[in-house]
């Protein structure tokens, strides 16, 4: 049979449920962080994203003035 000092080393050696439950609650609050973080990169991901866009259509406005100008001058435009 075990003895007393038997069931305190097993006690200390086996997970209890109080255990789990703590376990539980930091790795819900570790994955909701988690999900905080990837939000907010999406989020940044997104307008980075909507600029991108703008500069490009502001890049080819750009370049179809410089077209227009080079034909009213008569230059060619060698790429």
């Amino acid at each position: 049979m075990l003895d007393e000092k038997d069931i305190k080393v097993l006690q200390e050696l086996l997970v209890t449920k109080t255990d789990l439950e703590n376990f539980r609650d930091e790795y819900r609050k570790d994955f909701s962080n988690l999900q905080t973080t990837v939000d907010t990169y999406a989020g940044k991901a997104d307008k980075f994203f909507e600029e991108l866009v703008m500069l490009s259509h502001k890049v080819d406005r750009h370049e179809k003035w410089i077209k227009q100008i080079a034909d009213k001058l008569g230059l060619k435009l060698e790429y």
